[in-house]
């Protein structure tokens, strides 16, 4: 369909070019004139496709239509006419003209609040609902006939900003773009406005805003943010007044709190990308000051001849050399000096506006000598936010069976705005703006908070999952720290290649591979490492440069969300990291379903990682990587040091309560030594000390939950009635909380269950082999579907390197075990998944390699 668009702004600009992804012709583009030299978005991205363009300051003179200006329009044979954001008065004549005629968008629920200020008078009124309607034009009454409108609530602190911003911008470019689809369809109504409820407000000015107190409460607040910045509200001071900004003698206005504190003296270092973008806004100053021969630091805009117009050019310039961010002709006013101008101008460019705090609800506990402070509502956006209906659920403390908090449950919809708000930050926000080195500085200065947090983050591990605290600093957040400092390392080193390809001739060819950032990725997190399987998967996620929505365990959410408000702290931008409590088999569902994830990490069981790969492949084929179950197999040689297989062998096993995807699922020992090395370890699981994790002399603390303890207790009674010998444990502990005994069973033989089956928990299995038969212990240990992990002790190093290369695991491990750092790579083979954990192997990841080819 060939469409001339009339309107203005980012708005008209976005319909414009959704209508051409649509397919449809714009014929021509009507806006307003360049305003300071600069043109109005719509008409500049026109300009850029090669649309005629028209920028007219008026359609008619004295209510008649000016014939030059309706002939431009006919000459185009337009079939349609689509005006979003359309300020100016269009003649009839041109209304009526195309075949399907015109269409407007209006900012209310027609017939409600006909009028331009529209918006402003849904907030005034205390409206319940708000929305737009797209409508049949008319002479520019908003009396046309109806053709589509949409609905939002109104938020009780809602202002102009922020319900254009939520709903009426990103929802109004959808519908005009629907509603065009219906007209191409035939399917667009024409629905009469009623006249019951229609009501026409005039616009609001600044002699119309002052305040009236003798209102309720509520009157007064719906005035003050239904007038909004623009035109302002306003009021002449009686009495006690609550005042937000001071304004001092040489025009410079600070936050009222500010006023008897002295100068933030710690300015910032800015890096070179910084300084290129303040010299750029200097000489942004220099044109708008043509009577200021040098812009110095201590240069102030007012005192050097600046008018409030100047406020208005210098926002708008700002917005363009620093691509779209938005600034408050507020912000000019509070930073007048061009140094001090500076500082906030990079400020809100790294996200660290000290005046954009995050309203937080902390649930507050007194443990292990500390208050605990814990976020414990969903993250989307920046924001932490209830979920879609309010719904939440009980959190568990293993170790007593007590209710830490109520979490907020999220739900599908919620999903949908967590992705929403990672797309938009991945794809208009500034992470994808600032370079990669900057990008590594975040990640170092988050690794550097959650080390400032580490006894906090440590202790929310213990009472949240049973962790051991003193296991937890060392490894549940110690290697956490460990991996977001060392994938900040690698921020500025993921580079391409140049490639030699055959030449053209008599043309030469270059090829270069560019690895670039995938999107919008989902991580799914299982419960035994809360916060260090988070940060395994998120670091190299944000380290090449995409976004994230994060689904931790329902059981165990509370690190997750401490760390999410460590990520405001440090500055990464709102909208980056996203991360939301609840069900696998809704929220990871909808993640591995949604279309804009172009990712999924997931580690957990082998039958949901299937799952999630039919999920990905039948949405849009998104990237997957899955780290399953495992069964490792752990094979000790006589010829070992047999005082650290002993020692080895426990930690293979009982290593975070068994709660480990790589614990040794099974121990092959070799005859001589069997019973020798059975005895050693009974004797040091008797020793073991079961009890609360936060104390320090604990070695093993509650299973992380309820139905997992009651899982144990069925696999110790499946290798009983097997005939597997049960040499100690087997049962839980009688004690309040989900504890179960260290436990080891013998006679272990091949086909029984649990000699099979992952059990997850601190059972220990033991089979024999016969003295020296390396190559049918090689085959036992490889019957398994799994293949995360396995280990070998023994002295002999030929028989080491003989056995590492035969075990069919993505790790081995040799005279030692547990052994992961944050350089090697760590992923299964067979069923344990595909992809890999850390190193610089676990950015191929979350990368896509473009090749690009020059001829010259």
């Amino acid at each position: 369909m060939k469409i001339a668009v009339i309107g203005q702004s980012l708005f008209g600009q976005e319909v414009y070019c959704h209508l051409r992804k649509e397919g449809h012709e714009v014929v021509g583009v009507f806006t307003v004139p360049d305003k300071d030299g600069k043109a109005d978005p719509l008409g500049l991205e026109a300009e850029k496709d090669g649309v005629p363009v028209f920028k007219l300051s008026r359609w008619r003179v004295k209510g008649q239509p000016l014939p030059d200006v309706v002939a431009k329009y006919q000459a185009l044979g337009a079939e349609l006419n689509v005006l979003p954001f359309c300020s100016q008065f269009i003649p009839m004549e041109v209304i009526n003209a195309p075949h399907h005629g015109s269409i407007i968008y209006h900012p209310s629920l027609l017939p409600r609040h006909r009028g331009a200020s529209a918006i402003n008078w849904t907030l005034i009124h205390g409206d319940k609902k708000g929305g737009f309607t797209i409508f049949w034009a008319d002479d520019g009454l908003d009396t046309g006939d109806l053709l589509l409108q949409k609905e939002c609530e109104i938020l009780p602190d809602d202002t102009v900003s922020t319900l254009y911003n939520r709903f009426l911008f990103p929802e109004g470019i959808k519908g005009m773009v629907q509603a065009v689809r219906l007209i191409a369809e035939g399917k667009a109504p024409r629905l009469p406005q009623p006249e019951e409820g229609a009501t026409y407000e005039g616009i609001q000015k600044k002699e119309t805003a002052k305040i009236n107190w003798e209102q309720p409460a509520e009157a007064i607040h719906n005035w003050i943010r239904g007038n909004d910045k623009v035109p302002g509200a306003w009021t002449e001071a009686c009495g006690q007044l609550l005042v937000k900004n001071i304004q001092l003698e040489d025009g410079k206005m600070i936050p009222a709190s500010h006023f008897f504190s002295g100068a933030d003296s710690s300015a910032l270092e800015l890096t070179e990308e910084e300084l290129v973008i303040a010299e750029a806004v200097r000489s942004a100053w220099k044109r708008i000051l043509p009577n200021v021969l040098e812009v110095e630091d201590s240069t102030d805009f007012f005192k050097s001849g600046a008018a409030s117009v100047d406020v208005v050019r210098l926002v708008e310039e700002v917005k363009e050399l620093c691509d779209g961010l938005e600034l408050e002709n507020e912000d000019i006013y509070m930073a007048t000096t061009f140094g001090d101008f500076i500082q906030l101008l990079v400020r809100k460019l790294r996200g660290d506006d000290k005046d954009n705090k995050c309203i937080i609800d902390y649930v507050e506990k007194a443990v292990n000598k500390l208050t605990l402070r814990m976020p414990h509502q969903l993250f989307i956006g920046g924001m932490f936010v209830g979920a879609e209906g309010a719904k939440t659920y009980e959190t568990i403390n293993p170790t007593d069976g007590s209710v830490i908090c109520q979490v907020s449950l999220a739900q599908v919809s919620d999903v949908d705005k967590a992705v929403a708000a990672a797309k938009d930050a991945f794809e208009n926000g500034l992470w994808g703006k600032i370079n990669a080195r900057d990008r590594g500085q975040l990640l170092y200065r988050l690794a550097d908070l959650m080390e400032q947090h580490q006894e906090e983050l440590a202790t929310i591990e213990a009472l949240d999952a049973g962790a051991v605290y003193t296991l937890a600093l060392k490894t549940h957040v110690g290697m956490s720290i460990q991996t977001f400092r060392y994938f900040a390392g690698w921020c500025d080193k993921i580079q391409g290649s140049t490639i030699p390809i055959n030449h053209a001739r008599p043309n030469r060819n270059l090829t270069l591979t560019r690895k670039e950032p995938i999107g919008v990725c989902g991580i799914i997190i299982p419960w035994n490492y809360p916060l260090m399987m988070l940060s395994w998967k998120t670091a190299a996620c944000l380290a090449a440069g995409n976004t994230v929505v994060i689904k931790p365990a329902q059981v165990t959410p509370l690190t997750a969300l401490k760390f999410a408000e460590l990520t405001l702290k440090a500055g990464i931008p709102k909208g980056v990291v996203n991360i939301l409590p609840g069900s696998g088999s809704l929220i990871g569902q909808r993640l591995s379903d949604h279309p804009d994830v172009r990712k999924i990490g997931f580690t957990g069981s082998t039958e949901v990682g299937k799952h999630i790969m039919k999920s990905c492949a039948l949405s849009n084929v998104k990237k997957v990587s899955l780290e399953l179950g495992g069964k490792s197999p752990l094979i000790i040689f006589a010829d070992c040091d047999l005082s650290k297989a002993v020692q080895m062998g426990m930690s293979s096993v009982f290593f975070n309560k068994g709660e480990n995807c790589i614990a040794a699922g099974r121990l092959f020992v070799e005859d001589s030594i069997h019973d020798q090395f059975v005895q050693k370890v009974v004797e040091e699981v008797k020793k073991m000390k079961i009890g609360n994790p936060l104390d320090r002399d604990t070695n093993h603390g509650p299973q992380n939950h309820q139905a997992h303890l009651q899982k144990l207790v069925e696999y110790c009674q499946h290798g009983v009635e097997e005939g597997a010998t049960l040499v100690c444990g087997g049962k839980q502990v009688s004690r309040p909380g989900f504890f179960f005994e260290p436990t080891v069973f013998t006679d272990v033989e091949d086909h029984m269950f649990i000699a099979k089956e992952e059990s997850f928990g601190p059972i220990m299995i033991i089979s024999r082999f016969a003295d020296g038969d390396v190559d049918t212990v090689l085959s036992r240990a490889n019957a398994t579907e799994f293949g995360l992990a396995s280990g070998i002790f023994t002295k002999d190093i030929n028989k080491a390197l003989y056995v590492s290369d035969k075990l069919e695991a993505g790790t081995v491990f040799v005279n030692t075990y547990n052994k992961t750092d944050v350089a090697a790579p760590f992923g299964g083979f067979k069923q344990s998944g595909f992809g890999k954990d850390l190193g610089e192997a676990a950015l191929n990841e979350y990368l896509r390699v473009k090749t690009v080819t020059f001829e010259y």
